[in-house]
């Protein structure tokens, strides 16, 4: 049973981040790009990205482990002309990733969703579909 599946607190630290994050003042493209620290069984911050478009923020995933580019920032412009700023949590999963990891991630993603309060959640299996027209067609339903 040692080996069972550990879900992962997240870094309080983190929690605080992604608060102000959802709050920011800025109309910038933004993630925060998080992974999951074994050792200490918390997610936990690996990069903050500014001014990024999600073709940007797709080259800095790794091909063959999971990642939480989560809490993308997006200017989002509406058929109509509106411009709204969603903030969407993305669970980056690849194929070939190894079995464990994703576990780990699947298993903590839940309550990294709760502790940043998003609701626009999107997985995807291969970093290759983190586009720009992937994203907008997402977010189309959210209209």
């Amino acid at each position: 049973m040692s080996d069972s599946l550990v879900v992962c607190d997240v870094d309080p630290m983190l929690t605080e981040m992604l608060r102000k994050f959802r709050f920011r003042k800025e109309t910038n493209n933004a993630a925060i790009l998080m992974k999951i620290d074994k050792e200490r069984q918390l997610v936990v911050l690996e990069e903050e990205l500014q001014d990024v478009s999600p073709e940007e923020l797709r080259s800095e995933l790794p091909e063959r482990q999971p990642r939480y580019p989560s809490a993308v920032g997006y200017k989002y412009v509406h058929d109509d002309g509106r411009i709204s700023y969603p903030l969407c949590f993305i669970f980056s999963s690849p194929a070939g990733c190894k079995p464990e990891q994703q576990m780990m991630y699947a298993g903590s993603k839940n309550r990294l969703v709760q502790a940043a309060e998003l609701t626009k959640v999107f997985e995807i299996r291969t970093t290759e579909d983190l586009t720009e027209e992937w994203l907008r067609e997402r977010l189309a339903f959210f209209r």
